[in-house]
């Protein structure tokens, strides 16, 4: 009886497990898969019929489509300004820009949207003017 109960337990733990990894592997799944595209976390605006999305080190026009709408719409409620930029994480395809148009030398192409993050109030790198 005593090694019935024993193999029960066991056989739960395994199973218990089993799942675990299943939820882990599906959380980290977004962020790396092997599908030729990137995770990029960085601060997106949107003005004019042009988007951007500037990281740490690069700058990156994005292409205008119904991903970056979807984004847009998500982005919009953090904006007090039109144009404060909102951190963000996607999953895109980089590719570079044609020659015969100008812009920074990559693009982006927003594939899945990750996360959405409400800026932080600290920043003092905006000056605006008035009266």
């Amino acid at each position: 009886m005593k090694q019935l109960i024993l193999l029960g337990f066991f056989f739960l733990s395994i199973v218990g497990c089993k799942n675990n990894a299943d939820k882990n592997e599906s959380a980290s799944k977004s962020y790396s898969q092997d599908d030729g595209l990137i995770t990029i976390k960085g601060d997106f605006i949107f003005i004019d019929n042009a988007a951007v999305l500037k990281t740490t080190n690069d700058i990156y026009g994005v292409v205008v489509d119904n991903q970056m709408k979807a984004l847009e719409k998500q982005v919009k409620p953090y904006k007090i300004a039109n144009t404060d930029m909102v951190p963000v994480t996607v999953r895109v395809r980089k590719f570079e820009k044609p020659d015969d148009e100008e812009g920074w030398p990559y693009r982006v192409e927003i594939k899945e949207i990750i996360k959405v993050e409400k800026p932080e109030e600290d920043t003092n790198d905006v000056i605006k003017l008035g009266n």
